[in-house]
């Protein structure tokens, strides 16, 4: 089974005063004993690194780096996922919606475990994913 992992995630582990950091990590530690396949993509460690080295500082980042990164099985979001990425944010319209949440979705049904439904759960209801080609399933 596979997991992804997003930003508030992360952010929620290296950060001691998040207010549900201890319940992250509660279950980053499950996840991490069942030997799940933990992913995350490229634009959302992007958007992670540069979260923590404004929030919390370069020592904060090293962590996130060394202990946790390693960890994760990053999705490279390539430029036909960037540009369905882009037509979802516009779609969407919702201004609390980033791309990185776009991008996320529209390559959730290759990494998401299907069987679960997962992937409907994280969308949210005012998101509808752009077309895309039979290459991007």
């Amino acid at each position: 089974m596979s997991l992804f992992i997003d930003t508030s995630a992360l952010y929620a582990l290296l950060d001691g005063d998040e207010p549900r950091h201890a319940d992250v990590v509660s279950i980053w530690l499950t996840v991490n004993d069942n030997e799940r396949i933990l992913f995350t993509s490229n634009y959302v460690l992007v958007e992670t690194f540069a979260l923590v080295q404004r929030r919390l500082g370069l020592e904060a980042v090293r962590s996130l780096a060394d202990v946790f990164v390693p960890l994760l099985q990053p999705v490279w979001v390539d430029e036909a996922l960037h540009a369905a990425a882009v037509a979802s944010l516009f779609t969407a319209a919702h201004r609390r919606l980033s791309l990185v949440d776009c991008a996320s979705f529209e390559h959730a049904p290759s990494w998401i475990n299907r069987r679960s439904g997962a992937g409907r759960e994280l969308r949210p209801s005012r998101f509808q994913p752009a077309s895309r080609g039979p290459d991007m399933n």
